[in-house]
């Protein structure tokens, strides 16, 4: 596995591949993997000839408040990790490399992101849409691939790929979660012992969710209620937020039916989690 730091020789290396007639699947990730992350790169390695992954923690999703400085990070884990799952090239740049002075232009996402996260964390998705748009362009890939556990940024690119014409698939591969259900997070390292102990509730909150549509129930409301009431009294967590949206729109509904996404997200001492679980209703 190769790891190169510099776009020029990444431009070299995606024209070698792709002089060879081979398919690249993209893993775009922050780095500090865990299984989710390489969940994604065996699923690249299935699909395609190529693997790259890239690990770049993005200031432009990050805002003031937010945890960009403490973000966990480990290139020296993350390269043998990814050596392990079949990667053939790690791109790792540093901030002045991808960002090397201020823009002439910026992307605005216009869909998708007045819910959930997105209401959260105004221009979070805006710069997702940035380093994406940088990194298919200088990647070409043929498929990228992002994890559900993060199901709002899986809509909004999906969107962007559909709007702006990216000659690329974009593949989404299910949440990865522990023995107890808390979904994989590079988070989840800033997790007190006791707050690990009672993060998976909040999975266990949107089961209940689950379970209620399951049972027939079809308005929104209640449904709301029972996840948030489950995590106040078990999850040891701030309630940022419990929605039931349709999917991938991401729009209220007054009646569940179709596709739709329940998703919750809470803040701990050192770290905020986000869960959801996507599901069709009859």
């Amino acid at each position: 596995m190769r790891v190169i730091r510099k776009i020029t020789e990444l431009r070299a290396f995606v024209q070698a591949q792709k002089a060879s007639g081979c398919s690249i699947g993209l893993v775009p990730t922050m780095g500090y993997l865990h299984e989710g992350h390489l969940a994604l790169a065996r699923k690249a390695r299935e699909d395609n000839e190529t693997v790259i992954m890239t690990i770049f923690v993005n200031p432009l999703q990050f805002g003031p408040a937010e945890d960009f400085d403490s973000y966990p990070r480990d290139l020296a884990r993350d390269r043998l990790q990814a050596e392990a799952a079949g990667v053939d090239l790690l791109f790792a740049p540093e901030v002045e490399e991808m960002y090397p002075k201020q823009p002439a232009a910026a992307l605005k996402v216009l869909a998708r992101t007045n819910c959930l996260c997105g209401k959260k964390r105004p221009g979070h998705f805006d710069g997702v849409a940035t380093v994406l748009t940088k990194l298919f362009h200088l990647m070409q890939p043929d498929r990228a691939y992002f994890g559900m556990k993060d199901a709002q940024q899986a809509a909004v690119i999906e969107g962007m790929v559909e709007s702006l014409n990216f000659p690329l698939e974009v593949v989404t591969v299910e949440t990865v979660r522990e023995a107890d259900g808390l979904a994989k997070s590079s988070r989840n390292v800033h997790l007190t012992p006791e707050e690990r102990e009672a993060a998976p509730q909040i999975y266990q909150a949107l089961l209940k969710g689950q379970r209620m549509i399951e049972q027939g129930e079809r308005h929104p409301a209640p449904i709301i209620q029972e996840i948030a009431s489950h995590l106040q009294k078990y999850s040891r967590a701030a309630i940022d937020y419990v929605e039931l949206l349709s999917y991938p729109e991401l729009e209220p509904v007054k009646t569940i039916q179709g596709k739709i996404i329940l998703a919750a997200a809470v803040k701990y001492s050192a770290a905020r989690l986000i869960d959801n679980i996507v599901m069709n209703c009859e």
